[in-house]
């Protein structure tokens, strides 16, 4: 693995840190009157999900992972236990719905996904940055109301509540925002 220096770190780097795999959050390079320059990083444990606020000075040194990265596509949920399938030779993998978390809402049959592993161990998942899904249930527009910063509660066909403008109507298809749960646009 790399070795890279402390000040080298950036959101979305894993490194290997306390004997754990860590993910940069987020990272505010801090050059103080007195002292060295230092980068404050957000990490959070890519296992079990712990956050940590660690310094990393310029000189320090520190291993950086890279994960293999493998296309699956989405086919069922049984059990709890979400079943995917590499393309290339079709081989099944099964990830609990718990492990992916909230956001499985949004797999569709057939949705194309990224599983990112290290050392033959899933340890995320990407998901489509946008989905297209159908508005269940929304109130009716009011009359006068006026369409600037003016938003409505929705119920979408995976069960998620977002909030939509009052043009949205039950019925009508939108694109949604997988990585903030947001209203993005009507679908074509």
């Amino acid at each position: 693995m790399p070795k890279i220096n402390g000040n080298e770190i950036r959101p979305g780097y894993v490194i290997e840190h306390q004997g754990g795999l860590w993910a940069a959050v987020k990272v505010q390079h801090v050059k103080p009157g007195k002292g060295g320059a230092f980068a404050q990083v957000e990490l959070k444990n890519l296992i079990d999900n712990r956050k940590l606020n660690e310094r990393f000075r310029s000189a320090e040194t520190v291993e950086r992972v890279r994960l293999e990265q493998k296309d699956y596509q989405y086919l069922y949920e049984n059990d709890g236990m979400l079943t995917f399938m590499d393309n290339e030779n079709y081989e099944q993998i099964e990830l609990s719905r718990e492990w992916v978390g909230e956001r499985a809402a949004f797999l569709q049959d057939g949705m194309k996904v990224t599983v990112e592993s290290h050392e033959g161990r899933a340890i995320g998942i990407s998901l489509p940055d946008q989905v297209v899904l159908e508005v269940t249930e929304t109130e009716p527009t009011v009359k006068g109301q006026t369409a600037a910063s003016s938003y409505k509660p929705a119920l979408l066909s995976n069960g998620l509540r977002t909030m939509v403008p009052p043009f949205i109507t039950t019925g009508e298809k939108v694109v949604i925002d997988t990585n903030e749960v947001t209203y993005l646009r009507r679908a074509d």
